[in-house]
């Protein structure tokens, strides 16, 4: 990794303006890399676009307090962690195609493989990892 690891964090308040500001904190990680000489595929940054901001929703809506976003890249791997303030226990909720909403675990799971739960002091952080390289067609 070396030279190219970006790391970018930021807490927020817990608002829901925070959800898309949380976004644009991913668009700053991914440019940080690509002065790096690090380019990702539009679709990977998209997709690590969604994983945040459903993380961040979840912080949003089921936490009474400020939340915060880490992030930190190479060119192989990002690693998202999202904090909050509640000690409410996080789990996805079995796969419902009939369901509407509720679904922001199952997505990141799909995308990321199943999340690390920590529990802190203040809190929980929910760590996930995901690749930067493009599958081969």
């Amino acid at each position: 990794m070396g030279d190219r690891v970006v790391h970018v964090s930021k807490a927020f308040q817990g608002r829901t303006v925070d959800i898309a500001a949380a976004r644009r904190l991913v668009e700053d990680l991914f440019a940080r890399l690509l002065g790096k000489g690090v380019e990702v595929a539009a679709r990977i940054v998209a997709d690590v676009q969604l994983v945040v901001s459903e993380l961040v929703t979840n912080a949003v809506k089921y936490t009474a307090g400020p939340f915060g976003v880490a992030l930190l890249a190479s060119d192989a791997v990002v690693e998202i962690t999202v904090w909050d303030t509640s000690t409410r226990a996080v789990a996805a909720m079995p796969s419902d195609p009939t369901r509407v909403g509720r679904h922001g675990l199952e997505i990141v799971t799909a995308l990321c493989g199943d999340p690390t739960i920590t529990p802190t002091s203040a809190g929980k952080q929910i760590t996930v990892q995901m690749s930067l390289q493009t599958a081969a067609a």
